[in-house]
């Protein structure tokens, strides 16, 4: 009885590891179809010139935003989808006004000018400009030490810029993006006059960086104008006021908040031939800054998210699960968008297991980041070998996507695609995002890490997604 106990057994385990023998050589060929398909017959290249070089920078509320929503969406119907549609939604609608101008005044008579351009959702200065002597500080913790004496009738230039050490430059970011994002709301509490912020970026040019920015609950009548200066700039004035203190700084933003208008995401579905309640999103977001043609932040991300639907379409695959493309609007200032999509996806009670969200521009692709549990990640990363032959090698766990985050619930599984950061923010928000910057065969590379990841879901579903049809790894 032991004997033929051992031997089931042992041919329990030959089959098994013959099985997924079988599995791993089916997927590695899937994903070469993929890759092939996507570096031979990609689109996701010419949809971005059109959108950079046809249509431009797409700001929130805009003509050109609408122009984006319609191009899209006619893009996709072309694929053939079972099923294309516009989500309305209601966004923030700011414009710039005429180009901002700004001076230092380095001696009477005597001025330098500075390459500096309004926040998103900055009010103007007054019709004359805002001059005032300039007082320099590393970040929001320094105005309570300065207090409203040292700070009160003057310009607050927060200058901490990102650190160069830090590998991960998203992490660089995220440690002096509140200066932008709230420098405006702390230092108006303390009599300031305007504010400039050290554009967030690691190269040394004299493109300033916009971003969005926030009064919180600031009354409107306190609320004071607020501009990025360049990186070369930023040390000047720094540099100068080491040697004169005292120094005055002019600046002219003509940038006016309007009311809300509407808008749309578009958004399109391939529906799932077995479990077809069971949604899976891939996506990025429409919307952009005007100061270039937003081709990495976020068009790379857009076209991406619609090649991964065309490339199954052309292939002929026929996906188990719904994959939805959603295209989002007003990420950049108000994650409106997302939080549309994720409200209507309750109200109606829809099933979404997982989101993927390209919004980290069009460089070459290293792997994905997710927000998952031990059990769903341990399934998720013994796919890492069979993106090991395209240098994929980053699956980690922590963050996601800014609009698919609205929609985590329960078990569900958010990802995000993670190319290489390294130049990322040498465009990020600036004059230099624009299409020449985008490699083809980078942004090709990356729709087909997007697709193989959706395809390796599709197949076998997510660990722990509390449902009849779920299927383990």
């Amino acid at each position: 009885m032991k004997r033929l106990l051992s031997l089931f057994f042992i041919s329990l385990t030959f089959l098994t590891a013959n099985s997924q023998q079988a599995s791993f050589k089916e997927d590695s060929l899937q994903l070469r179809k993929i890759y092939n398909h996507a570096l031979l017959e990609g689109k996701s290249y010419e949809w971005l010139d059109h959108l950079s070089n046809k249509i431009g920078g797409r700001l929130s509320g805009s003509l050109n935003a609408q122009q984006a929503v319609d191009y899209t969406k006619a893009e996709l119907e072309k694929i053939g989808l079972d099923k294309v549609w516009l989500q309305p939604v209601m966004v923030p609608k700011w414009t710039r006004g005429a180009r901002e101008f700004s001076y230092l005044q380095t001696a009477p008579g005597e001025t330098r000018d500075l390459n500096i351009t309004a926040l998103g959702g900055s009010v103007s200065t007054p019709e004359g400009g805002t001059k005032a002597q300039v007082i320099e500080v590393q970040g929001l913790e320094d105005l309570a030490e300065l207090g409203r004496e040292k700070i009160e009738g003057k310009i607050v230039f927060y200058n901490r810029p990102m650190q160069p050490e830090l590998i991960h430059t998203f992490e660089a970011y995220g440690g002096c993006v509140d200066q932008r994002y709230s420098g405006a709301e702390e230092a108006a509490k303390y009599g300031a006059v305007g504010v400039i912020v050290r554009s967030l970026s690691l190269k040394q040019d004299d493109y300033p960086h916009t971003g969005s920015m926030s009064y919180g609950d600031t009354p409107v009548s306190k609320r004071i104008p607020a501009a990025a200066i360049s990186t070369n700039d930023a040390d000047y004035v720094s540099g100068m006021l080491k040697i004169s203190p005292d120094l005055k700084l002019y600046f002219k933003l003509n940038s006016e908040q309007h009311e809300d208008v509407l808008s749309y995401n578009v958004i399109g579905e391939i529906t799932g031939s077995e479990y077809p309640d069971e949604i899976m999103v891939v996506g990025g977001h429409l919307d952009s800054w005007d100061l270039g043609d937003g081709a990495h932040d976020d068009g790379a991300g857009v076209v991406q998210s619609m090649e991964v639907l065309r490339l199954f379409k052309e292939m002929g695959y026929q996906p188990k699960r719904t994959i939805r493309v959603v295209l989002f609007m007003n990420e950049e200032n108000g994650l409106r968008g997302g939080n549309e999509y994720a409200k209507r996806a309750r109200e109606k009670g829809e099933n979404h297991i997982f989101a993927l969200e390209s919004d980290s521009g069009g460089f070459t692709p290293r792997g994905f980041s997710f927000d998952a549990d031990e059990a769903q990640f341990a399934q998720i990363r013994s796919w890492q070998p069979l993106f090991k032959p395209y240098l994929i090698h980053y699956f980690e766990l922590g963050g996601s996507g800014a609009d698919i985050g609205p929609l985590k619930e329960g078990d569900m599984v958010l990802a995000g695609l993670r190319p290489d950061s390294q130049r990322y923010f040498d465009h990020h928000h600036a004059a230099t995002d624009t299409f020449e910057h985008v490699n083809k065969r980078e942004l090709e590379l990356g729709a087909a890490t997007m697709t193989s990841l959706i395809y390796l879901v599709d197949k076998y579903g997510i660990k722990q997604i509390n449902t009849q049809s779920q299927q383990k790894f």
